[in-house]
């Protein structure tokens, strides 16, 4: 009965993601059609993945504080409400206005659709904690296996469906969409049981936006510390992807073409989320994790070594089918080590720090990559002294920026098999569980 409540979960989660993505992406591209300004899209962007990292400890904490299904309930309430005040706006601003980059109405607009699609991230920290409530431990990597083939399955869709909504149908019908969806997923989701007993902190309730008990939770395991350590470093060197894979792929072929191949390569998440989903991730998921951590700085130095669409496109697809695997890991040993009052706040402190190391690095490699490695791999003495490994073409530096972040990122790999958190955490997590899937049967616990 948990398993399939947990289930209903994933649909309704799937179809709030595809909802939020599906608006977000269509006004990126709207405003960016409309306004030919590259300045506002990243303003767009970059507000979006600053406030997922403020948010992240915020709605880790109210999700600690409040049981799991109200928390859904509250966040996509909000995000209908944000997605109707959009609609109305739209339908009653004149569109120059709208799209006067810098006035309040076009501020007032995207911060609406933002709002609505920001607060998604709580439910999507309240299903990780859902996975410890409601699936046996034994079970948990293959369901984390299928929340990540929601996730890749919900972004391949919008990257596709969005620029034909807006191309085809206008933006008017497609914030129409978006607030159908939304009200949809409302409906869907109120009659959803989720089991969970009375809350009980065994240190107190936590303060509404609670950094320091997700610091406190992270050093009570010991390594714990250590594997968030590596996902900020990681995501760091996994900032040169954000930054320069677009600007390498539209050397190599038309903006039209490599939006297409990408929906395509988007697939990659769904395979390997289907691979965890059905085989699972073995008794050693941290094992596992610098496994495909391994695996994927391989492939980020060889994928450019080259400029060849094929070898782009085969090393992307492999890069994007590691990714979910990785993910399941650390939430399988998540779920195991940190006690499940306090998964909340250490999953939202985990999200912060994955979105907001990316864009750090990306920001930074861009102007080096810019400035400095690109005309120097295009002079002559640059192709004396790298040609005969990154071969001939005009987008040998960004080449040269994956490999070394991908030997980078191999080195930390290796050397995280050699630490005492490795070993520490490996050991944790080979102890008996105690946060056992919740009882179904119990009806005192049946409350929403």
């Amino acid at each position: 009965m948990n398993r399939k409540r947990f289930n209903q979960l994933l649909v309704n989660t799937f179809l709030a993601n595809l909802t939020t993505s599906y608006q977000w992406f269509a006004l990126t591209f709207w405003v960016y059609l409309e306004t030919r300004s590259v300045l506002a899209t990243a303003f767009i962007g970059g507000s979006y993945m600053l406030l997922i990292a403020v948010v992240g400890v915020p709605f880790g904490t109210w999700v600690d504080r409040t049981r799991k299904k109200r928390v859904m309930v509250v966040a996509q309430l909000v995000t209908t409400a944000a997605f109707a005040l959009a609609v109305s706006l739209y339908l009653v601003t004149p569109r120059a206005e709208l799209l006067r980059i810098g006035g309040w109405q076009f501020s007032l607009f995207v911060g609406i659709v933002l709002v609505g699609a920001v607060v998604e991230s709580a439910r999507n920290i309240a299903l990780s904690t859902c996975v410890t409530l409601l699936i046996d431990e034994a079970e948990r990597d293959k369901v984390n296996g299928l929340v990540g083939m929601v996730g890749g399955l919900s972004f391949a869709a919008t990257s596709v469906f969005s620029g034909l909504s807006v191309g085809q149908l206008g933006m008017t019908w497609t914030l129409v969409i978006a607030l159908v969806l939304s009200v949809a997923s409302l409906l869907h989701l109120l009659p959803v049981q989720v089991p969970e007993a009375e809350i009980v902190h065994t240190d107190g309730a936590p303060k509404a936006v609670d950094f320091g008990g997700a610091f406190r939770a992270i050093r009570a395991v010991p390594g714990l510390t250590g594997l968030v350590l590596f996902a900020c470093f990681n995501n760091l060197l996994g900032g040169v992807f954000m930054a320069l894979l677009d600007p390498y792929g539209l050397t190599l072929v038309s903006v039209e073409v490599w939006g297409l191949l990408w929906g395509v390569l988007s697939f990659g998440f769904i395979i390997g989320a289907g691979w965890v989903s059905r085989k699972g991730l073995g008794p050693q998921p941290l094992r596992a994790l610098l496994l495909a951590n391994l695996a994927m700085w391989l492939i980020s130095m060889g994928f450019t070594i080259r400029e060849n669409i094929w070898l782009l496109a085969i090393g992307t697809l492999g890069y994007l089918a590691l990714i979910p695997v990785a993910e399941a890991a650390e939430q399988t040993v998540l779920q195991k080590v940190v006690p499940f009052e306090k998964q909340g706040r250490v999953f939202g402190l985990a999200q912060s720090v994955e979105v907001a190391s990316a864009p750090v690095s990306a920001f930074i490699i861009g102007p080096v990559a810019e400035f400095w490695l690109i005309p120097f791999t295009n002079s002559d003495a640059g192709r004396a002294q790298w040609g005969w490994l990154l071969g001939d073409g005009q987008a040998r530096g960004i080449a040269l920026v994956f490999l070394l972040a991908g030997l980078a990122g191999l080195a930390l790999t290796l050397f995280a098999f050699t630490t005492r958190s490795y070993r520490w955490l490996s050991a944790r997590y080979a102890e008996p569980s105690d946060t056992p899937a919740a009882e179904p049967d119990d009806a005192s616990t049946t409350a929403g």
